[in-house]
């Protein structure tokens, strides 16, 4: 896997909204402007550090961003807007990612069987640089090169 960089569109959209958004109480996980078919999205992934987000976070988020991309239109064409919770199993896909989940518990996937022989690993992220990742799992800390990995999530476990 690759760090993921913001394109040139999704960096402005982000400059744009971040302050809005962290005025009302929340996170910007990730902003994507994506082509689907014959049809562009622009995808803002929102978190809170004090609960789950819920479909009305996501409405309560989405109404004043429309408004301003509208009346600033950093977009040239029609585009769908989506504003939607980062999820249980984030993806950890950039540098802000990795940085806010140091402590948090992963899970990564090796595209290939991990040094240890299995396919992949969780556990506690305790470090990470621009090549590796490095976790804790059952007293082991393994230095995994993120070029191996097909991804790094968040991980929570349901109990029944």
């Amino acid at each position: 896997m690759k760090l993921k960089k913001f394109g040139a569109t999704e960096q402005r959209i982000y400059e744009m909204v971040t302050p809005m958004i962290e005025k009302m109480g929340y996170l910007v996980w990730d902003v994507r402007y994506e082509k689907e078919g014959a049809d562009w999205y622009l995808r803002i992934f929102i978190d809170s550090e004090n609960a789950a987000i819920s479909i009305q976070d996501c409405e309560k988020v989405t109404r004043p961003v429309s408004d301003m991309l509208d009346e600033e239109d950093p977009i040239p064409h029609h585009y769908i807007l989506e504003v939607s919770s980062v999820g249980l199993d984030a993806e950890l896909l950039r540098e802000s990612h990795f940085d806010a989940c140091i402590g948090c518990e992963v899970r990564a996937r090796g595209i290939r069987p991990l040094p240890d022989g299995s396919r992949e690993v969780i556990g506690i992220l305790t470090a990470w640089d621009k090549d590796s990742v490095t976790i804790e799992s059952g007293g082991q800390t393994q230095e995994l090169p993120l070029s191996a990995l097909a991804f790094v999530k968040l991980y929570f476990e349901f109990s029944y």
